[in-house]
């Protein structure tokens, strides 16, 4: 059977267009995870002096489907306890106005989506570059996956960063001030993208 229609009789199209560039998007956004709220702190503990610093504006995103996972924040968005460090840590170490972001891709092993579909907690293995300061390393990491009951995925790791990896100079009047290796964690409360 053929249907021929007249020029003004053609069905209004728009709505079947919109729902076929719509579509491919909805679908991967079912095993999308995100968080524009995550928290990043680190921890340099000397015996002349510790410094701490939590970052709680870390973007991330999280694809069950494919294990891919990113995360960025802003170099500045980092709080200390006093002023005269964040400005130091800003202006001096991470030189936020050259390289302002930190951002971390790889790609979680160890969970799947299916796992996902029920509460639960994994341990998982991250492999990735973490870029700052203008230099990438390759990090494999160890961490955390959980699932609630209410379906909010909650995603943890600890790990150890050396500033001369990443070319961060630390000048030799304050090297006692700051460890060899910073402490770093990362904690991300990821919500389900719609």
């Amino acid at each position: 059977m053929i249907i021929v229609y007249r020029k003004n009789q053609l069905p209004n199209m728009k709505p079947l267009l919109l729902l076929l560039l719509v579509l491919p998007f909805t679908l991967c956004a079912q095993d999308r995870y995100a968080t524009r709220t995550g928290e990043v702190s680190f921890f340099s503990a000397t015996p002349i002096e510790n410094i701490q610093a939590v970052n709680h504006k870390a973007a991330s995103v999280f694809d069950a489907a494919t294990g891919a996972v990113e995360f960025s924040l802003l170099m500045k968005g980092f709080e200390f306890e006093k002023s005269l460090m964040q400005e130091h840590f800003n202006e001096n170490y991470m030189e936020s106005g050259t390289w302002p972001k930190g951002v971390f891709k790889g790609k979680v092993q160890g969970i799947t989506s299916d796992d996902l579909k029920k509460p639960g907690k994994h341990d998982v293995t991250v492999a990735g570059e973490l870029t700052m300061h203008g230099v990438a390393q390759h990090l494999d990491l160890k961490g955390t996956v959980d699932m609630d009951a209410a379906g909010a995925l909650t995603a943890a790791c600890d790990f150890v960063v050396k500033p001369e990896d990443y070319k961060i100079t630390i000048p030799g009047v304050v090297r006692g001030h700051i460890a060899e290796e910073i402490q770093v964690k990362v904690r991300l409360d990821l919500r389900k993208m719609q």
